[in-house]
């Protein structure tokens, strides 16, 4: 078993210098937020597309990450990696489905090391893919809400059953003029607010993970979020097509969406359709924004700021009509990259409203929360303290980042994004190359450019030395 070097050891040392004193009470709180399909859009990672007032006002109390890349476009592998740092691989964190539990079987995962070294772990929505993944390492069980998946009349007209006699229903729905709370994320917002002013009062650190559920399909949202975006007012992206000269497979069929009651089974969505789609998903992401701003006025009014380390996340990226694709589950930029922010403590020496260019991969976050609580790192951790970043934005940590979906790995430098796809037998069966010097949008895929010859060796060698491995997380 690898062992933590004399390094590792004597910076866990170092940062618990900066926390006063010694006892359990005296250690960092951690809010730990984790929000559905978020893709880096917020108004302040530069877009001016949505209302995001409360993402925004937490940007503003730390440090944020321009590129921060999960391992796995969705939701279940990508969430197991970052609770256990731990790189995807071929039979590691591949779906959806995927659980922690069973594919890293006796890791010890974020939330279990911090119930371990004295927490009070308190999980609300959507943390684990699975609600009962690592309940083990929960102070009580996790909690989810039981909202309706829709409230209008037009909405329950449409709910049609598929060929598994599962329900489908439409990919957005208007509210209208009810409650915040009629919906999950107003109803875990709710439970997190209360939670707070609970756990504020106790001794023991607490670690309380808030996982709100949209702006994940469908579109649902109380009429006011809708307002905000006058259907006039919607754009289209600017590259609502296939990129020149990707490999087949690159580009996939948005099988995610498709389940929709409202939503052609193939083909390109008529324009339309995708006007109405990206409304839907930006009056969701400012209906999740305005939940986070009630839980962040709870955050202040109880004085947590000073004794309480903040990270907000996007489990992944999200695509909004980018090359005809919609969802995640693809290996361009649009898929992998999502938010990220960390805050904290004035003592602890993070820096304030600053955003940084070095990347960041997801794996990150555990090591980064063990060094701003002073905890000592598990052996099996893949990833990176940010620690360096946090305090210097314009610091770096690592020169790549890596991650994966399904048969495609892809591995993004800060100028190139290059990905390999290979059949069931580990055969090559295409790649693509992105200089996003010149093409951030990913349209035009240079990798047979002779001129580039060199950078694909270089970028093929260090994405098979970076990549996961069986059985390499002990």
């Amino acid at each position: 078993m690898t062992r933590p070097s004399f390094l590792s050891l004597a910076a866990s040392l170092l940062l618990a210098s900066f926390i006063p004193a010694m006892g359990a009470t005296e250690k960092p709180n951690v809010l730990f937020i984790a929000v559905d399909d978020l893709r880096p859009e917020i108004t302040s990672f530069g877009a001016n597309q949505m209302v995001t007032p409360n993402f925004d006002r937490l940007a503003s109390r730390g440090v944020r990450f321009d590129h921060a890349y999960c391992m796995v476009p969705t939701c279940g592998a990508s969430r197991a990696a970052l609770m256990s740092s731990i790189r995807p691989a071929k039979d590691r964190f591949k779906t959806h489905l995927a659980r922690a539990s069973e594919d890293v079987p006796g890791i010890t995962t974020l939330n279990t090391h911090f119930k371990t070294n004295g927490y009070t772990t308190i999980s609300l929505g959507k943390i684990f893919h699975h609600v009962d993944d690592n309940l083990d390492g929960w102070s009580e069980k996790p909690w989810r809400p039981s909202a309706p998946g829709y409230v209008t009349p037009e909405a329950k007209a449409n709910l049609t059953k598929d060929s598994k006699g599962r329900t489908r229903g439409p990919s957005w729905e208007n509210g209208g003029d009810v409650p915040d709370d009629t919906y999950a994320d107003g109803q875990i917002a709710n439970q997190a607010i209360e939670k707070l002013q609970t756990l504020s009062k106790q001794d023991a650190p607490f670690f309380l993970a808030v996982g709100f559920m949209k702006p994940h399909l469908p579109f649902v949202a109380p009429g006011s979020y809708f307002d905000s975006y006058p259907l006039s007012q919607v754009k289209m992206p600017d590259n609502y097509f296939p990129p020149k000269g990707a490999p087949a497979g690159a580009v996939h069929n948005s099988g995610e969406l498709r389940a929709y009651s409202d939503i052609q089974a193939q083909g390109v969505l008529p324009e339309s359709k995708a006007l109405e789609l990206i409304r839907g998903y930006h009056a969701a992401t400012s209906y999740t924004d305005a939940q986070l701003g009630r839980l962040l006025d709870t955050f202040d009014e109880l004085g947590l700021s000073e004794n309480t380390v903040v990270v907000l996340w996007g489990d992944h990226g999200w695509n909004l009509g980018e090359h005809t694709m919609w969802c995640k589950h693809s290996c361009f930029e649009t898929s992998v990259r999502a938010p990220l922010i960390f805050a904290a403590p004035d003592s602890l020496g993070i820096k304030k409203g600053a955003a940084t260019e070095s990347l960041a991969e997801f794996i990150d976050v555990y090591p980064t929360l063990c060094d701003l609580t002073g905890l000592p790192k598990p052996a099996h951790l893949k990833g990176t303290s940010l620690l360096t970043i946090l305090k210097d934005p314009s610091a770096s940590v690592k020169d790549e980042a890596i991650s994966r979906f399904t048969n495609g790995d892809t591995i993004r430098t800060a100028q190139y994004r290059y990905t390999v796809y290979r059949d069931g037998k580990g055969k090559q069966t295409g790649h693509m190359l992105y200089d996003h010097a010149i093409d951030p949008g990913e349209n035009v895929n240079v990798v047979d450019d002779p001129a580039n010859a060199e950078i694909v060796a270089d970028l093929a060698k260090r994405l098979e030395a970076g990549m996961g491995r069986p059985g390499d997380f002990r």
